[in-house]
């Protein structure tokens, strides 16, 4: 299905510059005309006013503060956008950075992670070097496709922490190339549009990220100067992000609110076809307490690499882990006799182990990851109740 759908949007591209060429007019014509009138920066306006529908899609909340996180969701995919495909967006001369951080979250976007994404094209090979620092886990991906034009990102290339060769010195380098190459190889494919790097905390206060940076092999010394082609496309790519990455996720937060305050397993394909990682089993789900109540979480965890838990809001942000306890870990955790863990999830502080706050929210969604589970083992759906918050003092 998806080497179809890349067959048919190739397709599209041809016919349009054949029609292009019947007209007399080529694409850089269409794009000098389009951002001479304005109309690239018009487009780019109404594509994020159209965005905005997300608000009030099925099941969106629609008080004032839930709005108002909307909103800013809205600007932060905006700017997320912007800075990919406008300020960094040169495949021959990418640029690992952080897409996804503390001021701009989507999908469920781990807190134990620090994310770094960098542009790249199927056109180009490419080499990272960097140095592995302190980082519990670390893995590379490369995607193909985008939120606007696929709907998702597929997999196309994967290297493991274990896989990685490094130095004495704790030092790397990853050939991303087509054909494979020296000790560490991560594969491109024509479609490729994505480098995705995931670097998982187990103790944030005391790991240190590995330190790296992504080079092309082309050869190329210096970038040119802007086009209208290029910003012509960027605003488009830009808009699309925010509107493709917007739908698909209230899509989802709607179908989560079939099983509110239940974690059931979520359909690895669909979470592999947004950028999910193939090793992690993931459970996605809504919940939603009144004032009195909270939401009890109780799993004897299976023997695996590392586990997680984090509280999302309705748009499926991250709650602000800044300032606020909204996940636990592995590591984190209390363990009770037998290795059970229960988390408790209320507005107060019950005075028990592993409380996770709401941060002024009384409903969102909320995700559980296990990493990796070891052969033998096997992974386990966690049992929730919810229960008044005086029956648990």
């Amino acid at each position: 299905m998806r080497k179809l759908l890349f067959f048919f949007l190739r397709a599209m591209g041809a016919f349009r510059k054949l029609f292009l060429r019947i007209g007399g007019k080529t694409e850089q014509d269409i794009h000098d005309q389009r951002i001479t009138s304005g109309k690239s920066w018009s487009d780019f306006c109404d594509e994020l006013k159209t965005a905005g529908n997300v608000l009030l899609s099925p099941g969106a909340p629609l008080d004032p503060f839930q709005q108002a996180e909307g909103v800013r969701y809205l600007s932060r995919l905006t700017r997320a956008g912007l800075e990919a495909y406008v300020e960094y967006p040169d495949p021959s001369f990418p640029r690992l950075r952080r897409m996804v951080h503390e001021t701009i979250k989507m999908g469920a976007d781990n807190p134990d992670n620090y994310y770094m994404n960098a542009q790249v094209s199927g056109e180009y090979e490419y080499k990272i070097i960097g140095k592995r620092n302190s980082i519990d886990y670390i893995s590379f991906h490369t995607q193909n496709g985008s939120y606007g034009s696929t709907g998702g990102l597929a997999p196309c290339g994967k290297l493991d922490d274990d896989e990685l060769v490094v130095n004495n010195d704790g030092a790397f380098e990853i050939f991303v190339t087509h054909k494979k190459q020296g000790g560490n190889w991560l594969k491109i494919e024509k479609e490729t549009t994505l480098l995705m790097v995931r670097q998982t905390f187990s103790d944030r206060s005391k790991e240190v990220p590995a330190d790296m940076e992504i080079v092309s092999l082309s050869g190329i010394e210096r970038p040119g100067p802007l086009t209208s082609k290029q910003m012509d496309e960027g605003l488009k790519a830009a808009s699309m992000l925010v509107g493709g990455a917007s739908l698909l996720f209230t899509r989802w937060a709607k179908d989560f609110q079939k099983h509110v305050n239940q974690l059931p397993l979520f359909d690895p394909d669909k979470s592999n076809a947004a950028g999910g990682d193939d090793t992690i089993i993931y459970y996605h789900s809504y919940w939603k307490l009144e004032p009195d109540e909270a939401l009890l979480i109780e799993v004897t965890p299976p023997e695996c690499d590392a586990w997680n838990f984090q509280l999302n809001n309705h748009w499926m942000e991250s709650l602000d882990y800044r300032y606020h306890n909204i996940c636990i870990n592995k590591n984190s955790a209390f363990y009770e006799a037998g290795g059970k863990v229960r988390i408790v999830i209320a507005h107060e502080n019950p005075g028990l182990p592993n409380w996770i706050e709401t941060a002024d929210h009384r409903q969102g969604t909320m995700c559980w990851r296990w990493y990796r589970i070891h052969p033998g083992s096997e992974a386990r759906q966690a049992s929730c109740s919810v229960v008044k918050i005086s029956a648990l003092k």
